[in-house]
């Protein structure tokens, strides 16, 4: 079973900076991306940045260019999400996800994590 542990959520004021880290764990797949998506309430879900497990590959929503850093940390099997210039608009439910090759969907995912920016 594989699990994705989502954690560093929390309540930050507008301007301010959190660190999200989704740990890998269990019977992994091969992993070829893993990504951060986000749910702000009452809207879908959407994508926030993703990045390729063996080659510097990333990506970005519009939205967060400049603001937001995944990085990764092999050995640890683990993904972060470095937020800074935090907005009351990156409010939401902050979720990772697995896909195991370029021709899957994400079909992997944690729990979730709450980021709450106080304006």
């Amino acid at each position: 079973q594989v699990q994705l542990v989502e954690s560093g959520g929390g309540l930050v004021q507008a301007g301010g900076s959190r660190r999200l880290s989704c740990a890998a764990s269990g019977r992994l797949p091969s992993i070829y991306q893993v990504g951060w998506f986000r749910q702000p309430p009452g809207k879908e879900r959407e994508f926030v940045a993703g990045i390729t497990w063996t080659v510097d590959n990333t990506q970005y929503a519009d939205s967060v260019k400049g603001r937001f850093a995944i990085s990764r940390d092999n050995a640890k099997i683990t993904v972060y999400l470095q937020m800074n210039s935090l907005k009351s608009e990156d409010t939401a439910v902050y979720y990772c996800a697995l896909k195991r090759s370029p021709f899957d969907a994400y079909d992997y995912w944690g729990q979730g994590t709450q980021v709450t920016v106080s304006s």
